[in-house]
């Protein structure tokens, strides 16, 4: 295992932003349950769409889209509070 310093650009929260070392964007830390839980509503979409049950496909993929437009809006506000350019 190696240990290095990281640059924290939010709290140390959920979902934390860090730069790691030689990069030049940071990124988003995201913990494991919250990894899982992500997994599982994305698993949800598939499966209400393998069933032929698009509204409720529709449904679990809004909540898809609202958990990673959370993220990326965390995301963007850590780059500009730092004034970092944003990598798209």
């Amino acid at each position: 295992m190696d240990h290095v310093e990281t640059e924290l650009l939010t709290d140390g929260e959920n979902d934390a932003v860090v730069r790691l070392p030689g990069r030049r964007f940071p990124g988003v830390l995201i913990r494991g349950d919250s990894l899982h839980m992500l997994r599982s509503d994305v698993a949800e979409v598939v499966e209400a769409c393998e069933r032929g049950r698009l509204a409720e496909a529709a449904e679990s993929a809004d909540i898809v889209l609202g958990s990673l437009d959370a993220l990326l809006t965390r995301y963007a506000t850590a780059l500009e509070l730092h004034e970092i350019e944003r990598p798209y």
